[in-house]
């Protein structure tokens, strides 16, 4: 009798019941779209931010030494180096896999036309491999992805895989009209301990002051400076997880943690904590973050988390005010109906029972429709914003069901106090 109560309910009202489902689909559908985007959110935002350069600078400790103590910077007053031979131990530490991309750099003033200019050597688009205990390291790295928005003006970004590329140099636009240079130009360069000549391959525009600089292999910078096997400092970008309290209070003195705060901040891919196990894997180097970047990975998540947050809550709100009008005016139309099955015996709480069933089986019919539109909705805002996919968690579908539980629950509220309210002797009547 109870099912076919119900299923009379669905064939009666079904106009109302299909607005109840649509209802909640789209609070289920918005929900959806905005939590799933929000446990993706972090790593997305990291990526993209991850186009503006790196977020961790690696220089050796004695310089990081002095630069604390006379306020130097990148120790333009003297010259200490990192051993070339030590750059695999980065693919060591235990947020290895978040390294996205690492290059070495070694720099020196050179003599160009007789004017001296600033050379840069690094890597562009470099395969590097490290084998250490029978384990081999591999990654693909170098300047081309830490340094995606340059924009080359002439010619082509470095081609590293050419077996004469360290006869190859890009150089800034600025000083490129100065000495009115040109990709496929010639430029002889002349260092503490030697010279070099090399062919332009590209002028690059960096918007900094690095278009006064000119970029070539770190080999050809090492000949000109004499310092083959070393390196001045390592740009290393890393996906990290926003700085909080354990983070901020680990970056002053890892020493001042507890045994099990230590434990959570070595195991959260924090950037102080990335930066602390590289130092352990080259205890020569000193490891600090591009506060800009690092600070902004934080700000921009937890200000786009609270935004959709916001949004989730007012189309749960939005949800549970339209299911209280249709549910009560529901429960209104059928009011003869319902004083009816407390005339004949039915108590309370078995005719709020039924109402709620024929509610919830709407609502579970529109969570699951909302779901597939929020799934949609996700994928969209991925493409649109990050240019990717937004991974579907199973996490949120569980949060999202039960959300939309309490909301299906709380708009009934006001139909279920009119439900109890309804008295036979008045409604049968004309009373009511």
């Amino acid at each position: 009798m109870f099912f076919r109560m119900v299923r009379g309910t669905f064939v009666r009202q079904w106009k109302k019941l299909l607005m109840i489902a649509l209802t909640v689909a789209l609070g289920a559908s918005i929900a959806t779209a905005m939590l799933n985007v929000m446990l993706d959110v972090g790593d997305k935002i990291n990526e993209e931010l991850k186009t503006y350069g790196s977020n961790i600078t690696v220089i050796p400790q004695s310089e990081a030494v002095m630069n604390k103590l006379y306020d130097v910077e990148n120790g333009e007053t003297q010259d200490e180096f990192l051993n070339e031979d030590k750059l695999g131990e980065l693919l060591t530490i235990f947020w290895a896999n978040n390294i996205t991309d690492f290059a070495p750099e070694t720099d020196a003033q050179v003599l160009l036309d007789g004017n001296e200019v600033k050379v840069v050597g690094s890597w562009f688009a470099h395969h590097f491999e490290y084998e250490k205990k029978g384990t081999t390291y591999t990654r693909d790295t170098g300047l081309i992805n830490l340094r995606s928005w340059w924009d080359i003006k002439d010619g082509q970004w470095m081609d590293e895989s050419a077996s004469d590329s360290d006869r190859y140099a890009m150089v800034g636009c600025q000083l490129a009209d100065k000495n009115n240079i040109s990709a496929g130009d010639s430029i002889t360069l002349k260092g503490s301990r030697g010279e070099e000549v090399l062919t332009v391959s590209g002028i690059y525009e960096s918007g900094d002051d690095e278009d006064e600089y000119i970029y070539t292999t770190l080999s050809a910078a090492q000949r000109l400076t004499g310092t083959q096997g070393l390196l001045k400092k390592i740009e290393v970008s890393a996906i990290t997880s926003p700085e909080d309290e354990l983070a901020v209070k680990a970056a002053r003195d890892p020493s001042l943690l507890s045994g099990d705060e230590y434990d959570l901040w070595y195991c959260t891919a924090y950037v102080s904590s990335i930066c602390f196990q590289i130092q352990e894997a080259i205890p020569e180097a000193s490891a600090t973050a591009v506060r800009q970047i690092a600070d902004s990975e934080g700000k921009i998540l937890e200000k786009t988390e609270l935004l959709m947050t916001l949004i989730t809550v007012l189309s749960l709100i939005g949800a549970a005010l339209g299911i209280s009008n249709l549910v009560t005016s529901g429960v209104m139309e059928r009011s003869i109906e319902l004083t009816l099955l407390k005339a004949v015996g039915a108590k309370n709480g078995q005719v709020t029972f039924l109402v709620l069933t024929e509610v919830m089986a709407t609502a579970v019919v529109g969570t699951a429709v909302g779901y597939l539109m929020g799934y949609v909705f996700a994928q969209i805002i991925g493409e649109t914003v990050f240019n990717s996919a937004i991974e579907m968690n199973g996490m949120a579908a569980f949060i999202v069901a039960v959300l939309i539980l309490f909301v299906t629950l709380l708009g009934s509220i006001p139909a279920i106090r009119l439900l109890l309210r309804l008295k036979p002797s008045e409604v049968l009547h004309g009373g009511h």
